[in-house]
């Protein structure tokens, strides 16, 4: 018996070893950015032809630092700032817009006004974009709340500002519904899409698209972690292998399998492309190999240390500039 125990805990070790030993078990930093991506997909199928921008960092004059943004959604006609609530348990919203969770084992949590927290979103990007030179048309810019995690569930729904989409909300929007109850898309700008509209919504997604964002990673299972990319942990020949990769350099590397050595993957082809600055031409891309056992030093957002991922366990990183 004591045999089979001393057996099992060792092959338990190596298999650890082998496949876990990082962060890559602890879901708890990949949670909030894998809904994040989810509630993406699903508005882009939702508005035909719209875009949603994630993670952007947009500088705070007021704080002297930036002021993070969990979704941008971008219509022909109206823009919204998106905060994303993937919370659980019973919720209720007290007299000052704090909520209030109930979750497993009697656990509280209060969170304070999202509504208002977000509404102070609205008005940093504003000032961004007015000095990008886009000049948002009066009521062009929104906000909602969104708690897609199928275990939320409000108490007194009627409690919660019209900008709350609470989860029973979420899942009744269809695709191109024009309005919720709430006024979900208030379309403001009417009618067809005119050259100015078209030009205006052009120059729009163009400043987006080149605001700041957080850092990428993507884990397979389909698993994100928004943050900052620290560096490279191993040995040093890998290292050396690795210096070019730097975010001044690289804009994008992905991560492919390419030997074996026994059930785990010895070594990893690393494909990284190098930043262009310049508004035309194709990026170059670039490849390494190194042990699959090279580290990713990562710090999610809201986390107060990094966290290591195995390379083996990497699908790609998109570095912010």
């Amino acid at each position: 018996m004591l045999v089979a125990v001393i057996g099992g805990l060792v092959l338990y070790l190596l298999f650890k070893y082998f496949f876990y030993e990082d962060d890559t078990l602890l879901d708890l930093d990949s949670f909030h950015a894998n809904a994040l991506f989810a509630v993406a997909k699903r508005l882009e199928k939702l508005y035909h032809g719209s875009k949603v921008y994630v993670g952007i960092q947009i500088p705070d004059p007021d704080s002297a630092s930036r002021r993070n943004i969990d979704l941008v959604l971008v219509t022909d006609h109206e823009a919204v700032v998106i905060s994303v609530k993937n919370v659980s348990g019973f919720v209720s919203c007290d007299n000052d817009g704090n909520w209030v969770c109930t979750g497993k084992h009697h656990k509280t949590e209060q969170i304070p006004n999202p509504v208002a927290e977000t509404k102070k979103l609205v008005s940093i990007l504003e000032e961004y974009l007015e000095q990008r030179g886009v000049a948002l048309p009066d009521g062009f810019l929104s906000f909602k709340v969104i708690c897609p995690n199928p275990n939320f569930r409000a108490i007194r729904s009627d409690s919660f500002p019209p900008e709350v989409i609470t989860y029973d909300q979420w899942t009744q929007l269809k695709p191109g519904q024009k309005n919720l109850a709430s006024g979900w898309i208030k379309s403001v700008l009417h009618g067809g899409k005119d050259k100015m509209q078209e030009s205006f919504c052009e120059k729009l997604n163009s400043v987006l698209s080149t605001a700041p964002i957080s850092d990428r990673l993507e884990l397979k299972g389909n698993r994100y972690v928004l943050g900052e990319f620290l560096e490279f942990k191993g040995k040093q020949e890998d290292l050396q292998a690795l210096r070019t990769i730097k975010r001044s350099k690289v804009s994008r590397l992905s991560v492919q399998k390419i030997s074996m050595l026994g059930f785990a993957h010895s070594t990893v082809q690393v494909l990284y492309t190098l930043r262009d600055y310049r508004a035309e031409g194709s990026s170059q891309r670039e490849e390494v190999t190194v042990r699959s056992s090279t580290l990713v030093l990562f710090q999610p957002q809201n986390s107060d240390k990094p966290c290591k991922y195995k390379l083996s366990s990497v699908v790609s990183l998109l570095l912010s500039a």
